[in-house]
């Protein structure tokens, strides 16, 4: 792996130092809370033998990538084709990106990258799949595909059963391109809060894509990988026979969504360090961290170690605490640190993730793949 950027130079300084002493408003991952979420991540994948292929659109850092590859993953998942460049950059030699990649220029992208890494990609349109295998065939590689299945959740894929047979049976034929498996993303379980409830329309969606991945064996179309699932059903989805590999990521740094909206049962790992620049009452802190540094839109981001609030928004540049009783502290220029709302969205903004362990600096890492959408 090529290590020049992987590290922040302009932080480099504060390794060593207290969290408490970092300016802010700051981007902060604790690394062993990081380290326990990866490992029981991990152990759940071996134990049921399936293979893991974390989703990195939340982190976007080859470097965690490679640590998350160490701890037991056979390769990543992207969500962009900018997001794959980076990690391939970075030295992965085994990258999904679990969209569709279409138009000339992404395709002439996708198919150079070939020789630089593995990159399978997301399809479920024949015109757009005939184009890969063209471009593909003229500068002699083979891309790998993975046929997308719409198994509920209703976004992008082919239907389950015959019509995604048929398509199969056409992409196995192709010189270009090569038929590698299925995939679905069973993610309208997600915000299912009943735990039984949750594990039935789980176990329906599954057992829709495997009759599909049947369906295709029967018609004699090899399919190897079957890949799904997310750190949102990842617990659930690893137990189905016949999956192969599961794509869930984002669990290694816990989030309010995760956690409470999702049911996943992984401690926070990512926080928001800020710093408290006005109280104009004693029922109100003012932090200069807003929608610009943490986002609200999937879960607000929630105070660590304040006393009972009543409420909290978010403004460009403010997060607005209000505290139920009236209280001197915290006082102009003490720090609070919030729980990230949402990882996903909360990780792009910034440029450097901060890792901390025992409350003093231990790294700092450079977001490679901010701003990486297209």
């Amino acid at each position: 792996m090529d290590d020049s950027r992987a590290f922040a130079p302009a932080s480099i300084g504060t390794i060593g130092q207290p969290k408490t002493a970092l300016d802010t408003p700051v981007l902060l991952v604790d690394l062993d809370v990081m380290e326990a979420n990866t490992a029981k991540m991990a152990k759940t994948f071996r134990d049921r033998k399936v293979n893991w292929r974390p989703h990195t659109k939340g982190m976007k850092i080859p470097a965690l990538a490679h640590r998350l590859i160490k701890a037991g993953a056979i390769g990543v998942t992207c969500a962009k084709l900018g997001e794959a460049e980076v990690m391939a950059a970075g030295g992965i030699g085994d990258i999904l990106v679990a969209n569709q990649i279409v138009g000339p220029v992404k395709i002439q992208r996708l198919v150079n990258l070939q020789r630089h890494s593995d990159v399978m990609v997301a399809v479920d349109n024949w015109d757009n799949i005939q184009e890969i295998d063209a471009a593909a065939r003229a500068i002699g590689v083979r891309v790998r595909v993975l046929i997308e299945v719409n198994t509920g959740m209703n976004r992008a894929g082919t239907l389950p059963g015959q019509p995604a047979v048929d398509l199969a049976k056409k992409v196995a034929a192709l010189k270009g391109v090569k038929l590698a498996g299925l995939m679905t993303w069973e993610a309208h379980t997600l915000r299912i809060t009943d735990p039984a409830e949750k594990k039935t329309a789980i176990e329906g969606a599954i057992r829709t894509f495997l009759g599909t991945v049947k369906s295709c064996r029967d018609a004699g179309v090899e399919i190897g990988i079957v890949s799904c699932g997310g750190t949102g059903t990842y617990w659930i989805t690893a137990t189905q026979k016949g999956i192969t590999e599961v794509q869930a990521g984002g669990g290694i740094f816990g989030d309010v969504l995760y956690r409470k909206s999702f049911g996943v049962d992984h401690p926070y790992a990512m926080t928001v360090l800020a710093q408290v620049t006005s109280r104009p009452d004693p029922a109100r802190i003012i932090c200069d961290a807003g929608k610009k540094t943490m986002t609200g839109d999937a879960a607000m981001p929630e105070p660590i170690g304040l006393p009972k609030i009543t409420g909290m928004a978010l403004s460009a540049e403010h997060t607005i605490v209000n505290l139920a009783e009236p209280s001197d502290t915290p006082r102009i220029g003490e720090k609070v640190e919030f729980v990230v709302g949402y990882t996903d969205t909360t990780l792009n903004l910034h440029d450097e993730l901060v890792g901390i362990r025992k409350g003093k600096v231990e790294v700092v890492w450079a977001i490679l793949g901010r701003g990486k959408l297209k």
